[in-house]
């Protein structure tokens, strides 16, 4: 082999050296961009993720806060048509008997040592009023209706108990109106779920200023 020939051939060799040298420190290059983006975009997706974390706190925040200032609202204004018993006269003794209420559906008195489980249950039958009682002894409000009331206020009115704790539902047919709400010492006939008064009583009775036991359990109780 020829000396130019070599030299030739070695030139090549360092020309492909040179040329690997090159497209490995490309690669390198290349590869950083890329990782670099990478973690550019993971760090903006977290951020953003955080971002949207903080916004739908503070917007549920905002609406527990409007829902309470709302509450608040509705339980200050009074309940047209409602009727009001005197809750030092409405006795409180347990008994194992049945109870002759003056009211339909009972408001208070005497009542059964077992309290209806209350814990936004919707009964499908009717219940004791001993049991019933005792439920609202513990602040829960009752809601009640007959025959005459329409399927689609039962069933938001069934929704509302759902959702509520310290409340409860059940057909009552020997009650005055189609549906009506009751708390311990407080009773009131509305002519549908969407009628405002629903709201109000809600929010001033479900364990409000009137029950008589604070803070006594709406669980643990019978189921009608």
């Amino acid at each position: 082999m020829s000396f130019e020939r070599r030299t030739r051939i070695e030139q090549m060799r360092k020309a492909d050296r040179a040329r690997d040298r090159r497209n490995r420190v490309l690669a390198i290059g290349l590869s950083a961009v890329v990782v670099t983006g990478l973690l550019g975009f993971g760090t903006y997706m977290l951020l953003e993720r955080s971002e949207a974390s903080d916004r739908n706190a503070e917007s549920l925040a905002q609406d527990a806060k409007q829902t309470e200032q709302e509450k608040e609202k509705l339980a200050a204004e009074p309940v047209a048509g409602e009727k009001s018993w005197d809750a030092k006269k409405l006795t409180r003794n347990h008994v194992t008997t049945e109870v002759a209420y003056p009211m339909e559906p009972p408001v208070g008195g005497d009542h059964h040592p077992a309290w209806l489980n209350c814990d936004g249950v919707v009964y499908e039958k009717t219940v004791p009023n001993v049991n019933a009682v005792h439920a609202l002894e513990h602040g829960a409000v009752w809601v009640t209706y007959n025959g005459k009331a329409a399927d689609a206020d039962v069933k938001k009115l069934a929704a509302r108990v759902d959702s509520t704790p310290f409340s409860l539902m059940s057909p009552y047919e020997g009650q005055a109106g189609p549906i009506m709400l009751s708390a311990w010492g407080k009773q009131v006939t509305v002519d549908g779920a969407d009628d405002r008064r629903v709201a109000q009583f809600f929010a001033k009775y479900v364990q409000g200023k009137q029950t008589p036991e604070p803070g006594a359990p709406c669980t643990g109780g019978i189921d009608g």
